[in-house]
């Protein structure tokens, strides 16, 4: 369920920026929106990994 919850904050996340960078549109913005979203992708799953 946390692993659920936490891929639809990132879908939410991730849309989000999509739609602020597609209504700006400026090339050095979609490099910072696509930085930004592979870092969270990134801190997603690393931290999301079941524990043993």
């Amino acid at each position: 369920m946390n692993r659920f919850l936490a891929l639809f904050a990132f879908a939410v996340f991730a849309g989000f920026l999509y739609i602020l960078a597609s209504k700006i549109g400026e090339f050095d913005l979609w490099v910072v929106t696509i930085f930004t979203v592979c870092l969270a992708a990134y801190d997603f799953l690393t931290s999301s990994k079941n524990k043993s």
